[in-house]
């Protein structure tokens, strides 16, 4: 990992010093397309103290040329490889907090952020007792005015339930601060000290569910999650891993999933849901391939993906050893779908 840096040319007002520091990081994996925007909304927030940080997992479409020659102010981390969400975050986090960053603001490269978002979220940050993650209003980005998530509900089984606010419009439904038992990642501000007590990402997860794992690992130390409606973020989707509904996308959802619950459900409720999820991935796959014959349109390969991702958690309840790249079957999958 190489690492480049900038200090933005402006003097630091008294209002500045009196700020906690944050650093904005955003990952990036050939999101060249993308980083412009990003970018560009990022910078013109108004919080006083805060740096952005991209860190780079080894982009080969000229990403980091962009940032350097566009936003000279801009810090760059070089992981030279792609490490995966967690591992490849975690880079940013350590070089954050070596800098001396009270807060950290992790969110998506495929995103464009409000100018007062940064604010709110450090105002509910400093007034919420024993607040470790604080997002805001996530929107679609071809959808501006319709909700993708606000936070998540607690499920009986799946522990990390459905989205609160999926596919509303906003039409003022959701104005009060308010506590959820998980919130997404696509833009959230995290506590230094909550980084110092629990730690960063688990690098066993690759992509998906890193979120999850880590507020898990946090509700065990009593770190609360909240939203707060001033702040916004508008979201293309997953575009890092081609849209929505992608096998890739699937098939770590599934494998995480069951390492979640093993790591820290409990073995009463991770054996309840262990059987629902079995249930749902060979029933779906089952049901998947007669339909498939009949209807062409349906998405057999992402059936398979999470049959697979299935397989890949029970295994790793054996090996537990991390994944270390999206496996080549899958990659195949996806190039053929």
């Amino acid at each position: 990992m190489t690492t480049t840096s900038h200090t933005i040319g402006q003097e630091k007002t008294d209002k500045t010093n009196l700020q906690p520091k944050v650093f904005v990081l955003t990952l990036n994996w050939n999101g060249k397309k993308w980083l412009g925007d990003c970018l560009t909304s990022i910078l013109e927030m108004d919080y006083p103290n805060y740096e952005v940080v991209v860190i780079d997992n080894g982009s080969t479409d000229g990403s980091v040329d962009f940032v350097r020659e566009n936003f000279p102010n801009v810090h760059l981390v070089l992981n030279g490889e792609n490490l995966g969400y967690s591992e490849g975050f975690n880079q940013g986090i350590r070089y954050a907090h070596q800098r001396g960053a009270d807060y950290f603001l992790i969110m998506n490269n495929d995103t464009v952020i409000d100018k007062n978002a940064l604010s709110a979220l450090m105002e509910t940050a400093l007034t919420q007792n024993k607040a470790g993650f604080v997002t805001g209003k996530v929107y679609y980005y071809d959808q501006p005015d319709t909700l993708q998530t606000i936070g998540k509900n607690d499920h009986k089984i799946l522990w990390n339930g459905s989205h609160v606010g999926f596919k509303q419009k906003d039409i003022g439904q959701y104005q009060q601060v308010k506590e959820f038992p998980f919130l997404d990642d696509i833009f959230v501000l995290v506590s230094k000290k909550l980084y110092q007590e629990v730690g960063g990402y688990n690098p066993q997860f690759f992509l998906e569910a890193e979120e999850y794992e880590w507020q898990a690992r946090s509700k065990e130390k009593g770190w609360k999650f909240y939203y707060t409606p001033k702040a916004k973020i508008w979201h293309r989707v997953s575009m890092s891993m081609g849209g929505s509904g992608n096998v890739i996308a699937r098939y770590f959802d599934i494998r995480n999933g069951i390492l979640v619950m093993a790591l820290h459900a409990g073995l009463v409720r991770f054996l309840k849901y262990y059987a629902y999820i079995s249930w749902e991935v060979i029933s779906s796959l089952v049901i998947g391939i007669p339909a498939k014959i009949i209807r062409p349109r349906l998405q057999l390969k992402y059936r398979w993906a999470g049959f697979m991702g299935f397989c890949a958690g029970t295994l790793w309840l054996l090996h537990r050893k991390p994944a270390r790249r999206v496996p080549f079957v899958i990659r195949m999958l996806r190039k053929g779908r």
